[in-house]
């Protein structure tokens, strides 16, 4: 069982290697936004929301109420609960061993994707093991990533222009590449039209209901899908 842990922590690198720079970009935006460092890293400790702490930090420094930051937060992370079912399907050949809470709390978007292409490949008995690897790493990459950038990105970043520039397109390329794997999983109509509703969707509303819009289409594609093989 450790070796199915350590080769979910190498697993996990693909991941870290989009998380750093990105929870680095994270880190100078809530200084930027007069939170204070260990209060950035905080921020990542306990919510590890990826995009969602952008806007929290942003609603923060507007003065939005907290009632209205939570409840953005939340609807930004609704699709989390399309994960959740989907994921445990994939452990029912083993005897689970690991809280159920314990599973959810380093449950994003990379690790989803990550998790949904290659857990097939674990052996059954090992594959929670597997899991609790791949999380422990991605989640640790975002937090390490925010210190970074909570504490010494400002420096960083003023000694490379090219480095802050190329930030910005590393979590949408690591998104594209995660795409590229699982794309042989699923059926090619259904990822067309979950893109083709998120985009008509993010001309009308903010970017989380885009994205919710975007997998409730393809969750109805996937029912069709389905009824169809029956």
């Amino acid at each position: 069982m450790k070796s199915a842990f350590f080769r979910g922590l190498f697993d996990s690198l693909s991941i870290a290697a989009g998380y750093v720079p990105v929870a680095i970009s994270f880190g100078l935006t809530a200084v930027y936004a007069d939170i204070a460092p260990w209060m950035a890293v905080l921020i990542s400790i306990l919510v590890y929301a990826g995009a969602s702490q952008f806007i929290l930090v942003s609603l923060v420094a507007s003065g939005s109420t907290a009632l209205s930051i939570v409840g953005i937060v939340l609807l930004m992370n609704l699709r989390h609960c399309f994960y959740g079912p989907v994921l445990m399907g994939k452990f029912h050949d083993a005897p689970r061993r690991l809280p159920i809470l314990l599973m959810a709390a380093g449950l994003t978007d990379e690790v989803f994707a990550t998790a949904i292409s290659k857990l097939n490949r674990q052996p059954a008995p090992e594959r929670e093991h597997w899991y609790a690897g791949l999380q422990l790493g991605a989640y640790l990459s975002w937090v390490g990533g925010t210190a970074i950038g909570a504490f010494f990105g400002h420096d960083l970043l003023q000694g490379s222009p090219l480095l802050a520039q190329a930030m910005g397109f590393v979590l949408p390329a690591l998104f594209f590449a995660l795409l590229l794997e699982i794309r042989q999983l699923v059926p090619y109509y259904l990822l067309v039209g979950a893109a083709l509703a998120t985009v008509a969707a993010s001309f009308v509303l903010p970017s989380y209901g885009a994205i919710i819009a975007g997998m409730l289409t393809g969750a109805l594609l996937g029912l069709r899908h389905r009824e169809g093989l029956k």
